[in-house]
């Protein structure tokens, strides 16, 4: 069905948000990478796309809510270890995000997650396995 995504974001500071990213571990392609907006690279065909708040109400007329204190989604990513999961969250962590919870373990799942400086929310999984069967 779909080949590759794009996780659009609007943020207030273009450049700051790309040296958090960049801090925390994150490329930008530069082909889609200018002053009004950054294409990050989350792994094969998977990109988010930091848009300064500006140009990103020009591809919508909503209004955009204040991260740090509405909840309209959020990112989750899968990674390869518990390891690789803490190593981010320790780099958002340095770079200056906010880290809302602690890690939680569900056996076959463990994941942590963190907010980036717009108050974005992005969560780290690794799955081990599969869930119960209810």
């Amino acid at each position: 069905m779909h080949k590759q995504i794009y996780v659009n974001m609007p943020v207030k500071d273009l450049a700051r948000s790309k040296a958090f990213f960049e801090a925390v571990g994150y490329k930008f392609n530069p082909q889609f990478t200018n002053d009004k907006g950054a294409g990050m690279e989350l792994g094969e065909n998977l990109y988010a796309m930091l848009l300064s708040e500006e140009f990103a109400r020009t591809f919508t007329p909503k209004a955009f809510p204040d991260a740090k204190t509405a909840t309209t989604g959020w990112v989750c990513l899968s990674c390869e270890s518990r390891e690789e999961v803490d190593a981010l969250v320790a780099k958002a962590r340095a770079a200056g995000g906010n880290i809302p919870g602690e890690a939680q373990d569900h056996g076959f799942m463990y994941g942590h997650g963190f907010e980036d400086l717009d108050g974005h929310h992005w969560e780290l999984v690794h799955m081990s396995g599969m869930p119960p069967q209810a």
